[in-house]
């Protein structure tokens, strides 16, 4: 059952964090047509300016996760590369619970109010011809801690599983890579 919830967990944010990448691409290819169209052309789009701010923005935030699954996360490695596979499991249990557990619920809880309201005024850009949804953009903010939640706990479960003797094989790389 756990390595069920854990694979599940694992699939999603693979699946997440590939499809995320892609849109690096497209920011590089937005920033080029800004810079061509404002410097060669003469032209300028403010909503296209911000199109590649909320593009970062859901890069990194919704990033998060998947840079977790694969263990990108910071970390004093000088130490913990050389712990044990059991060891490892103990550090990343312990932090897990400790920091990033309520880290999230943290995040998520202090969010909540400010993007409430930002939602009951469908708050728009500042800029005239601005996106009119920045209200979306700080709906990230309580996605951001829910998704980095859920692949804390697929990671807690790892751990512990590890801790009571078992193997734990992710078979979610596979399945995204079939995928994209």
């Amino acid at each position: 059952m756990k390595l069920q919830i854990i694979n599940g967990i694992d699939r999603f944010t693979e699946l997440t964090g590939r499809t995320l990448s892609w849109l690096t691409m497209l920011m590089v290819v937005l920033v080029v047509a800004i810079v061509v169209g404002r410097y060669f052309l003469g032209l300028g789009s403010i909503a296209l300016q911000e199109s590649v701010t909320y593009l970062h923005a859901m890069v990194f935030m919704l990033g998060l996760a998947f840079t977790l699954k694969r263990g990108g996360h910071v970390r004093v490695d000088i130490f913990y590369r050389n712990y044990s596979v059991r060891r490892r499991a103990l550090v990343d249990l312990i932090g897990g619970i400790l920091f990033l557990v309520p880290f999230c619920l943290f995040i998520f809880i202090s969010c909540w109010d400010y993007v409430l309201a930002s939602w009951a005024i469908a708050e728009g850009s500042s800029e005239n011809d601005g996106i009119a949804a920045v209200y979306l953009l700080k709906t990230l903010m309580l996605i951001m801690p829910v998704t980095l939640l859920l692949q804390a706990i697929a990671e807690l479960l790892k751990a512990q599983m590890i801790l009571r003797g078992h193997s734990v094989q992710s078979d979610s790389t596979a399945d995204a890579e079939t995928f994209l």
